[in-house]
């Protein structure tokens, strides 16, 4: 890893680092690949890198319509964890948590892993047993859950409104210690360098315009930057995932929402783990740089606007100051909203379409970040041998129809209670 003397990081604050090297090549699209990739976000870059890191392919695209980490990678809340009840889900997680822990290392490039745990909280007695049947269901697959005491709570975010009045009164938590948090935009930055350094080829300010099919097979993409031949095309564009998909005339069980977030000023070191909810859908955690991040429920209507509603954020911001009053105090300094594809049954989708050589990886809802280097591990077993990864199976498209639902939640296409 390049190092840089403090003289040589104050010459470049006043040069524009214009001597700085690229972090990854800047080239223009050839005529033909192996594999496309449609998206350059965490999901994209991370199936790219492992499609040549892990499965030895050379001849990969990545294409980016905007530049690296524009888009919902550097647009959430940083949320990592692998305590979901389902097995298909909390298996697949929990393999990503694993690569997560080891992820600085493996890219060679500081993606700042914090496992500070991830606590829900319960706030009635229903809501302790939903987490107690959730950590048994864990700790029988032997991944980490913790059913925790109202006093054992407080112990770990004293700043709670413990008080007997609380408008969401405390009754105890379930925490996963492995948990925590990653800069979001690093993981697209370094999965971007690893992923160049092995010979991909990452094509930002390059949007896909239209599949190019002949025989009901796909042969490529037509782009902004021309026309480019492929072997197999993944799709791998978070909210965008129908729109892409219906340009080779396929409707995905999905619709897109909005979800949004904000940031304080930074303060001293206040909250020291990821605090969620089991009956909220509001989640508080502190940022390295100091800021307190908050988001809340999506905002349930189909939009792809990258901007979100003041009554989104004034119910999360009033829920979160709730559970810890101290936040009152704060200024917001900015919000953001990324565009979410929201399945139907609140899982994801990592499977072939009904299209020769068409694949998509997509309908992460609002759990996509936590699943980045898993998804793409699997995501690359899948362009590269035709076949689903063993983790992977269970999220393939025709699920729908054969009612295989992977449903965390048992309401259907809420996944706000989740």
């Amino acid at each position: 890893m390049t190092r840089y003397s403090a003289l040589a990081l104050l010459r470049a604050g006043f040069t524009g680092q214009r001597h700085w090297p690229r972090a990854w090549r800047d080239p223009a699209p050839k005529k033909h690949y192996d594999v496309v990739v449609i998206g350059g976000g965490g999901h994209g870059l991370s199936t790219a890198y492992y499609l040549a890191k892990v499965h030895g392919m050379k001849s990969i695209a990545v294409l980016e319509k905007g530049w690296i980490g524009g888009g919902n990678t550097g647009r959430n809340t940083t949320i990592v964890r692998s305590n979901y009840r389902q097995p298909a889900l909390h298996n697949l997680f929990d393999f990503a948590l694993t690569l997560w822990e080891g992820m600085s290392d493996e890219l060679n490039y500081n993606v700042m892993f914090s496992p500070r745990g991830a606590l829900f909280l319960g706030h009635s007695d229903s809501d302790m047993t939903r987490l107690a049947e959730r950590g048994d269901a864990l700790r029988c697959a032997g991944i980490d859950a913790e059913l925790l005491t109202r006093d054992q709570v407080h112990k770990i975010v004293p700043l709670l409104d413990m008080s007997p009045d609380a408008r969401f009164p405390v009754h105890g938590g379930l925490t996963q210690r492995r948990g925590g948090t990653a800069r979001h935009d690093a993981v697209a930055w370094g999965y971007a360098r690893a992923a160049d350094s092995l010979g991909v080829d990452v094509i930002q300010n390059c949007e896909v315009t239209d599949l190019v099919m002949a025989g009901g097979r796909i042969t490529g993409v037509e782009t902004s930057r021309g026309a480019i031949g492929a072997g197999r095309v993944g799709i791998c564009v978070a909210g965008n995932s129908g729109p892409v998909a219906a340009l080779a005339g396929i409707k995905l069980p999905i619709e897109a929402q909005t979800l949004q977030a904000f940031v304080t000023e930074p303060v001293k070191p206040m909250i020291d783990t990821v605090i969620m909810s089991q009956s909220l859908h509001c989640y508080i955690s502190q940022s390295d740089k100091g800021g307190i991040v908050l988001g809340g429920d999506p905002d349930q209507f189909p939009s792809y606007a990258q901007r979100g509603l003041p009554a989104r954020i004034e119910k999360a911001a009033a829920e979160a100051i709730a559970l810890v009053p101290a936040l009152s105090r704060l200024r917001m300094v900015r919000c953001w909203s990324g565009t979410t594809d929201m399945s139907f049954d609140g899982s994801p989708i990592i499977s072939a379409l009904p299209v020769d050589g068409l694949y998509l990886n997509g309908g992460w809802c609002y759990g996509g970040f936590k699943a980045t280097p898993g998804s793409g591990w699997c995501y690359a077993h899948l362009l590269a041998t035709g076949e689903p990864h063993p983790l992977a199976a269970p999220f393939s498209f025709d699920r729908f129809a054969r009612g295989a639902t992977i449903d965390e939640a048992g309401v259907g296409f809420m996944p706000q209670l989740r």
